[in-house]
């Protein structure tokens, strides 16, 4: 059977439950997903060579191709966006600066991102921001913006506010929202007794970050909690319940990363109580595999759950998708194109679900048929659609796309030395 044929029956069959393809699919393509340019090179950033990381993260696997500077990165996530359909952000942290010379991360400026900024002009893209608080001496012990050390504590107060000042550089000159995203390692390996200490210095640290305001148009704020790290097993200063209560008493968003909670937790059931209270939220798609391990997003329950909700809440425009993971055991522009694309699949299945048939029966009591309609559903033609989605928007097909990676491994990767 050829792909218009499959189609074909594919929007029959959906039609049978009251599902409009082609509404679903426009949709899709309307929604952008921001690249985290981490996964092109493992976390190493341009600030200095050689630096291990640190802050309760790692990137495991040595695959050989892995980009040497700016340029070539850029050249990675042109040919990862090639080969996810829709429109597309980029994700940079703050050390991806080019910053031609020694310069301390209380001293970043927007002109460090000014190769970022005209490269995303001309291939009209969106950027999104990070500050970075790991893999630096003054983070060694453990705590940045909540350490007891106050030259320490303000360094990275500082650091924050530089970000957030070429985050709104960014979005001004870009003309879309540039979403700065704030997420610290903080916390201890063994039991803490002075939790409230620690959380009051991180509060007088946003209150000092927060202090300066941007225009939205220019500037969103996030920020992003943890369970646990490596180093930080039993006490997070940054929290879900930290860093929620904080961001709805000042105005602010949270960011809700899959791999930072604990794996019986639904992340998708966190949606529509946050949205509740909450214009918008950042949502960092990312597979934990037994513990926050930034494994590359596949269709799985929860990534399918997750967009489900999205979408029953009639959430697409409010909630931001990104992706957060690195991995160097894999080729990692596959990488990238592997998860973006798990992204959009589940978030297509989500779009196609028979959701007023599944209304209909709930509001009825029907709990019976709903649960047998949910099962159903699941074996509905999502391939179809998915790879009729692929050729219109002129991207290779499930089957064909590895194909082109493999040319550029060899064309491109495997030159590098």
């Amino acid at each position: 059977m050829n792909a218009e044929k499959a189609y074909d029956l594919a929007e029959k069959t959906y039609a049978e439950f009251g599902v409009d393809i082609e509404q679903a699919t426009k949709k899709l393509a309307e929604k952008s997903i921001s690249l985290q340019c981490w996964q092109g090179d493992d976390v190493a950033g341009f600030e200095r060579t050689g630096v291990a990381l640190t802050g309760g993260i790692m990137a495991t696997g040595n695959y050989p191709g892995k980009p040497r500077n700016a340029a070539e990165l850029r050249g990675d996530l042109e040919e990862a966006i090639s080969l996810i359909p829709g429109p597309h952000r980029v994700n940079l942290q703050a050390i991806y600066g080019e910053f031609n010379g020694k310069v301390d991360r209380d001293e970043f400026e927007p002109e460090h991102f000014d190769g970022w900024v005209s490269w995303a002009k001309d291939k009209n893209l969106g950027l999104d921001f990070n500050s970075t608080y790991f893999s630096h001496p003054q983070s060694d012990t453990g705590f940045t913006l909540s350490s007891k050390d106050e030259g320490t504590r303000l360094f990275w107060v500082e650091h924050a506010k530089h970000s957030r000042q070429i985050s709104a550089y960014i979005g001004k000159r870009l003309g879309t929202p540039c979403i700065h995203d704030l997420w610290i390692p903080d916390g201890m390996k063994d039991s803490c007794v002075d939790r409230m200490g620690y959380r009051r210095l991180l509060t007088k640290s946003l209150d000092e970050i927060y202090a300066e305001k941007y225009p939205q148009g220019h500037l969103k704020d996030t920020l992003e909690s943890k369970l646990f790290g490596l180093g930080s097993e039993c006490y997070v200063v940054g929290s879900h319940d930290f860093y929620l209560a904080y961001a709805l008493k000042h105005s602010l968003l949270v960011c809700i990363d899959m791999g930072h909670y604990h794996p019986t937790e639904s992340i998708g059931d966190k949606l529509s109580a946050i949205l509740l209270q909450m214009p918008e939220l950042m949502l960092h798609v990312s597979r934990g595999v037994r513990w926050d391990s930034d494994h590359v997003p596949v269709v799985d329950d929860q990534l399918r759950d997750t967009m489900l909700e999205v979408v029953r809440c009639d959430a697409l425009d409010r909630v931001h998708l990104a992706l957060d993971y690195f991995d160097a055991s894999i080729n990692r522009v596959a990488a990238w194109i592997v998860g973006g694309r798990a992204t959009q699949k589940a978030l297509l299945s989500a779009l196609l679900e028979p959701h007023k048939m599944l209304l209909e029966a709930e509001e009825a009591g029907d709990y019976t048929g709903r649960l047998a309609l949910l099962e159903e559903a699941k074996a509905l033609p999502l391939g179809a659609v998915w790879n009729k989605f692929c050729a219109d928007q002129g991207v290779p097909s499930d089957h064909e796309w590895m194909n082109e990676i493999r040319k550029y491994e060899k064309n491109v990767q495997s030159k590098r030395r």
